[in-house]
Formats: C-alpha cells, sequence, structure tokens
C-alpha cells in the first residue's frame, strides 16, 4: 500500500472518530407536576428561576408546547415511546395492585416485589434504545414510573446504562425515602420509613416548627440522585451521553432544604401551616416550601451549566427542559398564590388530571449553543412526543432503525429561525377522571369529559381569543366539531389493558 493510500485511511479514520466525538450530548430535564406559570421566563413573580430563565433568554422558549398526558405514568411512557396516549401502552397511573397492599409504606419498604407501576414491557421501543444504538451511553436519574424491581422493565433493561432514583412513584411520596435504587440494588439511606399519610398528632401545635422535624429526616433524595448525576457527567466527558434527569420535584410532599425555605419565609411573610387535609405530609410553611422546591431545582440545572462549562462541553450539549403535566391542586400547594398556571385557568378541575390548558401546556426551554446562535420564541405546537423523533434525529438514530411515532421532529425549528412546524392536530385520551379525549387544531381545542359516564357532548375553545377555556362555542361550529369527532375515533386504539378502556368508546 503506498504512502498516499494510507494517509488517506488515516483521514478516513480520524473524521470518522471526529464524526463520533461531535454528537451533542443530551440532558432531559423531566419535571414532576411543574406548572406553566411557576418559572420566571413564563411569567412567575415571586419563586426566583435564574438558571432556567437565562437559558431561555439565550435559547429558545416555546409558549405551545404541551405534555402528552395530564398526569405522571402516562405522560412517561409517551415521552420515551413517542406514541400518543390513544396508542401508547400506558396509559394512566396504574399501581399494579393486585400483588398486594402496595400502598402500605412500610410492607412495600421490605418487600421490593411491591414497588413499582404496571410494566411497559421490555420489547417497547424507547428513544434512549435507539441513542444507545447511535454510541451514546445513556443513564437515568429520578422518578422511572414504568415497571417494577425484579421485572424487565426497569431502566437498565430499557436501554440506560445507569439508574439511580424511584423506581416507584408512590415511594416518590417522600422525599426522606428509606432507599432509592442503583441500577438493580436498593440503595439504603439514613431515613427511617414514614407514610406519607402521616399526621400531626392531635396535643401538637401546628403552629410549632418542631412539630415537623419528623418528616424532615437525614438523606434528601433530591440530593442523592444530583450527585450522581454529576458523576455520570463526569465519567462520560469525552464521549456522547443521554441523561434522563426526572425529577420528582415540584410534586407534594412540600419538603425543601431548610435555608431555601428561610428564604421564602423572609419574601413571602408567615403563614398558615398545612395540615394534610388535601394529602401528603403537614407543613409549616407550604408557600414558602414550594418556593423552596422549585428555586432548587433551578439551582441544580446551576450546577450542571457551570459542570459543563467547566468540562469544556457545554456548547455541544443539548439541554431540554419541560414537565409531565400542569401543577397540583393537592398536598398543601397553594396553586392560587402563586399563579401556578399562569395565563390559564387555576382550577382544580382544569389542573393536574385534566386535559384543558393548565393540565397540560407545560414550559419547554431548549438549549444548545453550538447550534442556536440567538434566542427566540417558538409558537409553534408541540408536544412531548415530539421528544422522540427529535432527539432521535439528534443523535443521528433515526437511520438505524425503522419505527413508528406519534411525533415530528422539532430539529428544524430548532437549528433554523426560518423554519415553521407543519402539522394538522395533536391529541390526547386519559381513562382516569371520569374518561377525556382532546384535541388541538390550529387554534381550536376540542374536549370531551365524562366519557365514562356516557357523555358524547363535545366542548370547542378558541384559545386565540380564549385560552381560560370559558366560552364554549360548539353550536356555532358543528363542521369543525365533526372533523374533531373524526380526530377522536381515527387517534383512538383500544387498550390492552382493561384499566384503561375508554369508557363505552371501547364498547
Amino acid at each position: 500500500m503506498s504512502r498516499s493510500s494510507i494517509f488517506l485511511l488515516f483521514l478516513l479514520f480520524t473524521s470518522c472518530i471526529n464524526s463520533q466525538n461531535e454528537k451533542p450530548n443530551i440532558i432531559l430535564f423531566f419535571y414532576d407536576d411543574l406548572g406553566y406559570g411557576e418559572l420566571g421566563t413564563y411569567g412567575q413573580k415571586i419563586i426566583q428561576t435564574k438558571n432556567i430563565d437565562n437559558l431561555a433568554n439565550n435559547g429558545l422558549k416555546f409558549t405551545n408546547f404541551y405534555s402528552a398526558s395530564p398526569v405522571c405514568a402516562p405522560s412517561r411512557s409517551i415521552l420515551l415511546t413517542g406514541l400518543h396516549s390513544g396508542h401508547t401502552k400506558i396509559r394512566g397511573n396504574h399501581e399494579y395492585g393486585s400483588r398486594g397492599d402496595v400502598w402500605d409504606y412500610h410492607k412495600m419498604s421490605e418487600d421490593p416485589n411491591l414497588e413499582g407501576q404496571y410494566p411497559i414491557g421490555s420489547e417497547t421501543l424507547i428513544f434512549p434504545k435507539l441513542l444507545k444504538s447511535s454510541g451514546y451511553t445513556n443513564a437515568m436519574v429520578g422518578k422511572w414510573g414504568l415497571g417494577p424491581p425484579n421485572s424487565k422493565s426497569i431502566p437498565t433493561e430499557m436501554g440506560f446504562d445507569y439508574f439511580y432514583g424511584y423506581n416507584c412513584q408512590r415511594m416518590a411520596h417522600n422525599l426522606y425515602p428509606p432507599h432509592l435504587w442503583e441500577n438493580e440494588d436498593r440503595d439504603m439511606l439514613d431515613n427511617d420509613v414514614i407514610s406519607p399519610r402521616l399526621k400531626l398528632q392531635p396535643d401538637q401545635d401546628p403552629y410549632d416548627e418542631e412539630n415537623y422535624f419528623v418528616f424532615n429526616q437525614k438523606d434528601y433524595a433530591p440530593d442523592m440522585m444530583h450527585v450522581k448525576a454529576q458523576e455520570f457527567i463526569e465519567n462520560n466527558k469525552d464521549n456522547p451521553f443521554f441523561l434522563y434527569y426526572a425529577s420528582p420535584i415540584p410534586h407534594a410532599p412540600l419538603q425543601a432544604p431548610q435555608y431555601l425555605i428561610d428564604k421564602y419565609r423572609n419574601i413571602i411573610g408567615d403563614e398558615e401551616p398545612y395540615l394534610g387535609d388535601k394529602g401528603y405530609f403537614p407543613t409549616r410553611f407550604p408557600r414558602a416550601t414550594y418556593a423552596a422546591m422549585i428555586e432548587y431545582i433551578d439551582i441544580q440545572v446551576g450546577e450542571i451549566i457551570e459542570q459543563l462549562k467547566r468540562l469544556n462541553i457545554y456548547d455541544n450539549t443539548v439541554i431540554l427542559i419541560t414537565s409531565d403535566n400542569g401543577p397540583t391542586y393537592a398536598g398543601g400547594v397553594d396553586f392560587e398564590y402563586f399563579n401556578s398556571t399562569g395565563i390559564f385557568q387555576n382550577d382544580p378541575k382544569r389542573m393536574k388530571g385534566y386535559t384543558y390548558e393548565g393540565g397540560v401546556r407545560v414550559p419547554f426551554i431548549v438549549s444548545w449553543p453550538e447550534k442556536i446562535k440567538s434566542s427566540r420564541i417558538v409558537n409553534d405546537i408541540s408536544i412531548s412526543y415530539d421528544i422522540f423523533p427529535t432527539l432521535s434525529e439528534i443523535s443521528g438514530a433515526n437511520d438505524i432503525f425503522s419505527y413508528n411515532t406519534d411525533g415530528i421532529s422539532l430539529l428544524d425549528i430548532i437549528t433554523d429561525d426560518s423554519k415553521f412546524l407543519e402539522r394538522e392536530y395533536i391529541y390526547w385520551e386519559f381513562p382516569s377522571y371520569g374518561g377525556q379525549q382532546a384535541a388541538r387544531m390550529g387554534d381550536y381545542k376540542a374536549v370531551l369529559m365524562d366519557i365514562k359516564k356516557g357523555s358524547k357532548k363535545i366542548e370547542l375553545y378558541d384559545l386565540s381569543n380564549d385560552l381560560k377555556e370559558e366560552n364554549d362555542i360548539s353550536d356555532q361550529f358543528p363542521e369543525i366539531i365533526q372533523k374533531f369527532e373524526n380526530i377522536f375515533k381515527y387517534e383512538h386504539t383500544k387498550s390492552e389493558i382493561k384499566r384503561f378502556e375508554l369508557g363505552y368508546i371501547d364498547n
């Protein structure tokens, strides 16, 4: 072989290496119950979120982005599979109670077979599998909720090389749990087993802070998970990685570092204690604690950003920030005080658990300094099942497997401000809270509630002038209602799991 031929082979080889190294790192922050109006960049006036706001100010802020379900488990299933709630396997929260007393926290702590939710199935294609095939090392830190321990539906069987966090979303109802999971093993923490149903004793003064110390123990799970996330980044800085950071915050219970609670006590002032009457642990300063939880996740984002900069990999790291659904009304969360839904209705029947705007419109921020040269607001209608094809395309995995998704890749509109997202509609269904279907087509939003009660009345709202969905105009536009009826029929498929059947539609 000639010297010139050897040199050409060398160039080809080094080119391949460089191409591999040029693949961007990807970090997806997926928050739990974070409302549209709970970040400064989306209008929050009390809670300070400077690091996330800076990402939005220097990257992309989406104003018409949606979670694909109004509650935890199905939202996570849809995110990972790219299949909307009429197609994905997990369409609601399913605690898999056939195994035994899964709500007994002491029994669950003793028997790992009582942890976890209904399994998504190891045969299910989720996008981390595609990323892995494209040369990525994948980690998940946070809340899983898609299959119990000792099953084939755990993160390390589903395309993740490393997992640290809660397998079970019920266990995440305490941020001081007795254990977390590291891969297939329990990591025992220095905390006692305490049921989230525990209340103050009748003889305890609800205004005495000391009476609440029992609910805040030593090992704060979000701290532990954050350390593992940083370790993963440090250990994989030289090769492309994907980090799925599924924080359990700000989902109740209200538990946060004391220094941040004290900060917001000074800002908010004294307040009435929360006594646990709407579920989860009592809290002496519920507003201050909730604000502290959200600033806490902002601090974590800031620490990750500083780490990426220190490692000189920040510019070629894609950071995505969003939420699994709208804000909650439970656990002492004062959604009215914080205006948690922002420009939408702060109404318990139009927030988490419901397919109205407050339940599914969520923040979505994208940062990628190497590709996003100027900040902008993106008004294109998009939804969390778009993340599957987006990250698959970014990783270069889109040509490796043949797969179907209900989403549309957002890569073009992320990297080119002249592009627009062309789509006819987006779709939701939810078998709980009475049974629901919804869709958005342009400015029109259709919602069908109480399906399991036999309701066939489709509500219609014009979001161009009615963001709070207060004026049902269905009687004025029968032709538009007919289009939505056709969408509802076309997009729904009968679930293989009886619990997720959708009333008369499946009969």
